[in-house]
């Protein structure tokens, strides 16, 4: 047998171990269900729900997230760009005093932007962008579909400003700021594999953990006349 046949063969064979090792790694983290629980934490029980407690179907839909956008690469916001977003978002939330409808609307286009401006899909392909937020930032994910879901019910009538329609906005916007919090830190936090989750403080509270707390959805509003 000749040196080159012999050489052939070498690289047929490397080829086809390579590729049966890929596609060993890629079965596994399709179907590796610890991992995938570790990595998506709250986002891993809603998915499992939504398939009606079929963990296979809901590790499958997990796992094709983290194929297409587990590679993303979050581009840091200059230091002026997280004050002004940060303006925006204590705006929005002393607005929510007298127009909670408006200011919820506003945090879901916020957010939308600032995921964009970080690199995510753009907010005009909400499921997709969605969809790599929680790849990333899975323990705060749902704060935005809830506010966006808030703002899209309120396109539609439903609950005036005040009563129970007023606490699920604000409930909406204090989920929704923790992901915002993520979104425009310093560091470009989010959640590592395994890792902790900060927590969202409850309503009725002040978070003292948050350079800007979210004093304006506790005040009190003023009756009207």
């Amino acid at each position: 047998m000749s040196t080159g046949l012999i050489i052939l063969l070498i690289v047929i064979a490397a080829v086809v171990v390579v590729g049966a090792v890929a596609l060993l790694l890629r079965s596994r983290g399709r179907h590796g269900g610890p991992g995938l629980r570790r990595r998506f934490g709250p986002e891993y029980e809603r998915t499992v729900a939504l398939h009606d407690g079929d963990a296979k179907a809901a590790e499958r839909e997990l796992a094709d997230r983290v194929e297409r956008h587990g590679d993303l690469r979050e581009r840091p916001l200059e230091g002026a760009e997280r004050e002004r977003y940060a303006q925006r978002w204590t705006a929005l939330q002393e607005r929510f005093v007298d127009a909670p409808r408006e200011a919820v609307s506003e945090a879901d286009r916020l957010l939308a932007e600032v995921a964009a401006v970080r690199g995510y899909p753009d907010g005009g392909r909400y499921e997709e962008q969605l969809a790599a937020l929680s790849v990333h930032h899975a323990d705060h994910v749902d704060g935005y579909r809830q506010v966006h879901r808030a703002a899209r019910a309120g396109t539609d009538g439903g609950a005036g400003r005040d009563g129970a329609g007023t606490e699920e906005l604000r409930s909406a916007l204090l989920e929704a700021r923790a992901l915002f919090d993520d979104l425009t830190s310093d560091s470009g936090r989010h959640r590592a594999p395994g890792g902790t989750s900060r927590t969202t403080a409850p309503a009725g509270t002040r978070s003292h953990a948050r350079p800007h707390a979210p004093w304006a959805l506790h005040r009190s509003r003023p009756k009207e006349s």
